[in-house]
């Protein structure tokens, strides 16, 4: 803050300052709830919504249907397997029997015998009989539950392409929702940039100031955290055009302003050396002089040395004489600091 400033006036610009950090702040608090609300305007997107209901109940029937065939499948294969396995072991013990008793006949050569090893034979042919039925039984069985586990993935199959579609469709909807919503914040925040820089290009002298500067950090977070965020991505493509759209508007302004600024100077430096100091600010001047530029041009000077009166690079007086005292003076002060002359 410059030193020429009033002990209380600077306090009085602190207080000023904190009040245009608060009224922004609190603008901030409201936009923040009006901008997250926005999205409330639509109803939210889901994948149920795009899902076709009545072949979802199909599918999900069927499904039901399936696990349950393949649940009453696997109980009659556990049956036959368990068939299977009880006459396979009496098979065996039957043989072993059988293969003990020949044994036996062969020493004794018993030919009264011979009916009993005809029905022996006969009871080994059964239960083989038996376990070979109960192997096709195991086997017609596995192939029904191939054909379940074949049709269930088929059902799932189906169910994955129902669901992929969906996820085209939401994504769509998602993007169409996105667009809405950020079109939504851009008629919210478009208005208060553009009343924003109205103010701050017509009001920001005013006495009104720290409002117009309020209302200038409010307008300025809102675009930055309220609306560049949530800009539609799309691959990137809408982020990276407006960046560069930003970019090079905000980079026009800027050339324009330094050109303008420079043909200001010019002229300036054209007029007399007294209008100019008379058109130029108190509290300017003394600002720049206290950061050792020239107030006229804004270039750097040495205010150290004695021999200087006069800006070297635009002409401007930086100091003259008292017409009192004729002591030496800075060109800009009101009144001699020697004499207290009030300075023409």
């Amino acid at each position: 803050m410059s030193k020429s400033v009033r002990l209380s006036e600077k306090w009085f610009n602190y207080c000023l300052w904190a009040v245009a950090i608060i009224f922004a702040s609190f603008l901030i608090g409201l936009g923040s709830l009006i901008v997250e609300s926005i999205p409330k305007l639509q109803s939210p997107v889901s994948e149920e919504q795009f899902l076709d209901k009545r072949a979802l109940t199909e599918f999900a029937i069927a499904t039901e249907r399936t696990l349950k065939e393949l649940h009453d499948q696997g109980r009659v294969r556990d049956s036959y397997a368990q068939t299977q396995r009880e006459t396979d072991n009496a098979y065996r013990s039957a043989r072993a029997t059988f293969e003990n008793w020949l044994a036996t006949r062969e020493k004794t050569q018993r030919s009264d015998q011979n009916p009993e090893v005809v029905r022996r034979a006969r009871e080994l042919d059964t239960l083989k009989l038996a376990h070979r039925q109960a192997e096709v039984k195991i086997e017609t069985a596995d192939r029904k539950i191939a054909a379940l586990h074949q049709q269930l993935r088929t059902l799932q199959k189906n169910r994955q392409v129902m669901s992929s579609n969906a996820h085209e469709k939401v994504q769509s909807a998602k993007r169409k929702h996105e667009l809405h919503t950020f079109l939504y914040r851009l008629s919210f925040t478009l208005p208060l940039l553009i009343l924003s820089g109205w103010l701050f290009k017509t009001k920001r002298k005013s006495a009104y100031w720290p409002f117009v500067t309020g209302f200038s950090l409010f307008s300025i977070f809102v675009f930055f955290f309220e609306l560049v965020p949530y800009l539609p991505s799309y691959g990137g493509y809408v982020r990276y055009i407006v960046g560069i759209l930003l970019t090079v508007l905000g980079g026009r302004y800027i050339v324009q302003a330094l050109k303008r600024y420079r043909e200001k100077q010019a002229i300036e430096e054209q007029k007399p050396d007294e209008k100019r100091r008379h058109e130029l600010s108190y509290e300017i001047a003394l600002s720049r002089l206290a950061k050792r530029a020239c107030p006229g041009c804004e270039r750097p000077i040495d205010l150290e040395n004695k021999d200087m009166d006069f800006c070297h690079h635009c002409g401007i007086a930086v100091y003259n004489k008292c017409t009192k005292c004729e002591h030496r003076k800075s060109a800009f002060s009101k009144f001699c600091m020697k004499c207290g002359e009030l300075a023409n």
